[in-house]
């Protein structure tokens, strides 16, 4: 029994992190699909200059792929 206690304890700790973590990225997904300068921003971290139009697509394909869903359940067709 002494050892049974922890390790439940890291497996729901683990799964619970795993979620708010999800929770986490797609909020700042969200914010940046709203915001350009944070988009810019991020691409820029990673060593790409985005132009106007490279804007434009980045965040028409973060709408198409369905992030402006909070829920994390796409409705289906």
């Amino acid at each position: 029994m002494n050892y049974v206690i922890p390790i439940i304890t890291l497996i729901v700790g683990l799964v619970g992190g795993f979620f708010i973590g999800v929770f986490y990225l797609r909020q700042q997904l969200m914010k940046m699909q709203n915001d350009p300068q944070m988009l810019q921003k991020m691409a820029k971290q990673m060593g790409y200059n985005l132009n106007g139009q490279q804007m434009q697509r980045a965040q028409q394909m973060m709408k198409k792929q369905g992030m402006t869903q909070p829920q994390g359940r796409r409705k289906k067709k």
